[in-house]
């Protein structure tokens, strides 16, 4: 056959059977035109003022009424703050915000939501008008499932970031404002911003709204404010009285915290500090960082159940260290001039890690907490991470990105796919640059030394200096030369086996595992209503049975155990953590599995966990003779 002609016929062929395809429609993108103006650092043409009600406690309605001096006509922004310093995400309650009326010279102005910017709202405002009124709700959280909740009959707490907006188009520190808030009657307040009452109504000095975002309040019916030193205020709000029955020898290691701190800083970034502490199973619970306060949240028994409380002591070193980390030091790349400016999280290792770190050096140089139990602390820290087999794919600087790509949700698996492990993960990283600096110096120079350099000047400036990675390292440099960048650099990248260790065996300490809880490790589990067989078969079992947790490759996960099952049985009785406790002393002397009877859904399935380790609790063994580095550091100074 012609093969021209062969060819020609497979073409035809093919012809036939193949469907012609009509093309596909492809659009193009519209075009999105940003009217919202960029911030520039001049100050705003006049005073916002804001008068708020937060007497509704029982159904938590905070209503606002605002103005804003506009001069003539033309197009306004507003905005709702989105980014907040602390969250270190774009968490904004705009959710709650309602009944939202713009008028001016008593005439209503429609307002228009921006398409992409969400919490940023278009005005018109016509000619001659010299005053936006604004009027607003703030419908706060009434269940958990809601978000946190900040109203009780007995006690409050206001954010301003929540109750108002602010004009796009200027750094917030040249917004001018003015604040009242009217409270019940019979409450009293608390903030880092000066104040006078007027029976129950507050007027605050006039500030600016950077500085007015970072002054939340506390209010309460039963309250205390306990002065620890002439510049640092204890203020203490309660579900009843009988909660605020501090003991003097328990304000005295308070009085040392501030104490210590300033020690290790060498200034102090505020005019006068107030803890803002509230002690409560009606509120939920926080820690959030400011400049001259931190919002302090636990649970009652804070005081009167101060032996079986140690790991609630640790809230209140971090957030204070706080003033120095995070608030007056921090990363150039989260400072931002407005709170719609996205922050960026590269360096939360230093603003969270090293707050981390200093929460437990000062929660032990004051007494707050002993230095057996910090010690006992540490150790739970190491394991944790010790034992985490994610550190072989995500690196530590990669959670810095967890607060925006999570939101701090929970998560099925933690151990695998990690969490905001900048925070501990980053205190061990500082355990070791302490090692480091008192080794190659010869026992002369430590972390203290560095955060006097680097926290410790422009004492009384509670403004922000802002840093790099290589600023941290030039002044660790000028402490003791070394290759600090590299060193941090290789901590914030590698994908290691087990966690960084070596800032404990430098100094004196080495993680153990014994068949013995430390008393922490006993009041975690009671706290949370736990028991944590992390480091032996691999879970944690919570209420009723329940796995909250299971360690990925552990020796549960490798029997298909995942959290939400059921342990309904162990070795043929009925579950109950001392029954699983007793299974693990007893399969260590077996070759028999620990056999465990586990509801899925509506199945059950018989498991044998093969384990034959017995009990192991990390705890932290001396290696070093005498005075370690370890024992110096957490030595009061």
């Amino acid at each position: 056959m012609n093969v021209k002609l062969f060819a020609a016929l497979l073409l035809s062929s093919a012809a036939m059977v193949t469907p012609v395809l009509a093309e596909n429609s492809k659009p193009q993108p519209l075009p999105y035109l940003d009217t919202i103006p960029a911030p520039r650092d001049i100050p705003y043409p006049g005073t916002m003022t804001l008068d708020i009600d937060a007497t509704d406690v029982e159904r938590g309605i905070f209503t606002t009424h605002e103005t804003l001096p506009v001069k003539g006509g033309g197009h306004v922004v507003l905005q709702f703050t989105k980014w907040l310093p602390g969250a270190h995400s774009p968490r904004g309650e705009l959710d709650k915000l309602a009944g939202l009326h713009i008028r001016a010279g008593g005439k209503e102005l429609a307002w228009t939501r921006d398409p992409v910017e969400v919490y940023s709202y278009h005005i018109d405002v016509p000619a001659g008008a010299r005053q936006l009124d604004i009027d607003l709700q703030f419908i706060s959280a009434t269940k958990s499932d809601q978000g946190s909740i900040v109203t009780s009959p007995a006690m409050l707490r206001l954010q301003p970031n929540s109750m108002s907006l602010y004009p796009a188009g200027y750094f917030t520190r040249q917004i001018p404002v003015k604040m009242t808030v009217k409270y019940p009657d019979g409450f009293t307040a608390a903030s880092g911003l000066p104040s006078k009452a007027t029976g129950s109504t507050y007027a605050y000095e006039t500030t600016n709204y950077e500085v007015l975002v970072d002054s939340p309040i506390l209010a309460g019916r039963y309250c205390k404010a306990f002065e620890l030193t002439p510049r640092v205020t204890l203020d203490t709000c309660a579900d009843t009285p009988d909660q605020l029955a501090a003991k003097p020898e328990q304000l005295a290691a308070h009085t040392r915290l501030v104490e210590q701190a300033v020690k290790a800083f060498g200034a102090q970034h505020y005019d006068h500090y107030h803890f803002l502490f509230s002690i409560s199973d009606q509120l939920g619970g926080i820690g959030l960082e400011h400049h001259r306060s931190s919002e302090d949240g636990t649970r009652p028994g804070y005081f009167t159940e101060w032996d079986t409380s140690t790991g609630s002591r640790n809230l209140l070193p971090h957030e204070f260290t706080h003033s120095w980390d995070g608030k007056f030091r921090r990363g150039a790349d989260l400072w931002t001039p407005t709170f719609n400016v996205p922050m960026r999280d590269s360096l939360l290792w230093v603003y969270e890690g090293q707050t981390q770190f200093w929460g437990y050096v000062l929660q032990a140089r004051s007494g707050l907490v002993t230095k057996q139990d910090t010690l006992d602390q540490i150790a739970a820290t190491a394991a944790f991470y010790d034992t985490n087999p994610a550190r072989h794919w995500r690196d530590l600087v990669d959670t810095t990105n967890d607060p925006v790509i999570s939101s701090r949700r929970p998560k099925g698996w933690t151990s695998w796919q990690r969490a905001e492990d900048y925070y501990s993960e980053g205190q061990l990283v500082w355990l070791e640059v302490d090692s480091l600096l008192r080794e190659k110096s010869g026992g002369t120079k430590s972390i203290d030394d560095f955060a006097r350099a680097f926290f410790g000047i422009n004492d009384g400036d509670w403004g922000e200096v802002t840093y790099t990675l290589d600023d941290v390292a030039a002044t660790l440099n000028g402490i003791v030369p070394y290759d600090w960048k590299k060193l941090l650099t290789t901590r914030l990248t590698e994908h290691a086996e087990g966690a960084p260790l070596t800032g404990l065996t430098r100094n004196g300490y080495r993680l153990i595992y014994t068949d013995t809880p430390a008393p922490t490790f006993k009041q975690n589990e009671k706290t949370r209503k736990i028991a944590d067989f992390t480091y032996s078969v691999g879970f944690v079992v919570g209420a009723s049975g329940e796995l909250s947790n299971v360690l990925w490759d552990g020796a549960a996960f490798k029997q298909g155990l995942t959290i939400g099952d059921t342990i309904m049985g162990v070795n043929g009785m009925t579950y109950s953590d001392e029954r699983m406790k007793a299974a693990i002393v007893q399969a260590k002397d077996s070759r028999e599995p620990i056999r465990l009877l586990v509801k899925s859904g509506d199945r059950l399935r018989d498991i044998a966990i093969d384990y034959h380790g017995g009990p192991r609790y990390p705890h932290l063994e001396k290696i070093g003779t005498g005075e370690t580095g370890l024992d110096r550091l957490l030595a009061a100074k």
